[in-house]
């Protein structure tokens, strides 16, 4: 079956009427759609932690995360952002500060408990093989990235439910509803791990911009209440992380950005454990 025969299940299924151009990754396809004239969208997972995410999703019940309309198989039907602020603009003009804690406060909301068992969720250390075999095969900073994440995943504190990609695209303007999350990866482990990748973002300007990092860091330990220390620890090794998926990926001419990245969480580590 095409991929345009698969959606057009769904839309028949769910009455669903086209509302603006469809968006293709290379997890999910996504369709802007109307029912019964309220605005949605459409996702159809292509990979096993989109799967996973959905069921999270479901799980979330619309408390920090965009309300799931409907879930069938591989796809979902999600309530769909209206509002006209964006985290990453704030980000860049001047209301970083604002958007960490928008982004602190959204991550709490979906780590609270639901009193309802979780669904079939993947353990945070499958994410980092990719870190290892990097640190074998590249060396330098991966190494650096590979001891430590090794380190945190050995003893996890405080173990959630988690996100798994949160960053200021991921975290949206819902008008009335708020700031929700959306296109979780479906992960367990430890809650300090989804605050790490706001600190590569909204972009590679902002992120590596002089003093961003340690002010960040400051904001969202607080509003977050997290260790600093073990805080450094996870930006260096979810940093590492997105620079290993970059080499695998192919994406060369990206490499070095994210080490920089690296480098400077660990400069910041090193800085925070001689204080």
């Amino acid at each position: 079956m095409s991929e345009n025969d698969i959606s057009g299940v769904y839309f028949d299924l769910w009455r669903l009427i086209p509302d603006g151009i469809p968006i293709v990754t290379h997890s999910s396809r996504l369709f802007p759609v109307r029912r019964d004239g309220e605005p949605a969208m459409l996702k159809i997972a292509v990979v096993p932690e989109e799967k996973s995410g959905a069921e999270l999703m479901v799980w979330w019940n619309g408390v920090g995360a965009a309300c799931v309309l409907e879930h069938k198989d591989d796809a979902i039907l999600l309530e769909r952002a209206t509002g006209p602020l964006s985290l990453a603009d704030m980000a860049r003009n001047g209301r970083d500060d604002e958007a960490s804690r928008i982004i602190c406060e959204t991550i709490a909301g979906l780590h609270v408990p639901r009193g309802i068992s979780l669904p079939p969720l993947i353990p945070l250390s499958d994410r980092f093989r990719s870190l290892v075999a990097a640190a074998q095969r590249e060396g330098g900073p991966f190494v650096r990235s590979a001891a430590t994440a090794r380190m945190l995943l050995s003893e996890p504190q405080d173990v959630v439910p988690l996100h798994g990609d949160v960053h200021h695209g991921n975290i949206l303007d819902f008008a009335e509803r708020g700031w929700l999350a959306i296109d979780p990866k479906g992960l367990v482990g430890e809650r300090g791990f989804d605050y790490a990748n706001l600190f590569c973002n909204p972009d590679h300007a902002v992120a590596t911009s002089h003093g961003r990092l340690a002010r960040q860091v400051n904001v969202v330990s607080k509003a977050a209440g997290l260790d600093r220390f073990r805080l450094l620890q996870w930006i260096v090794a979810w940093a590492g992380l997105s620079a290993a998926w970059l080499i695998e990926d192919g994406l060369d001419q990206h490499v070095e950005a994210a080490i920089q990245r690296v480098e400077i969480a660990a400069a910041e580590l090193d800085e925070v454990g001689i204080a």
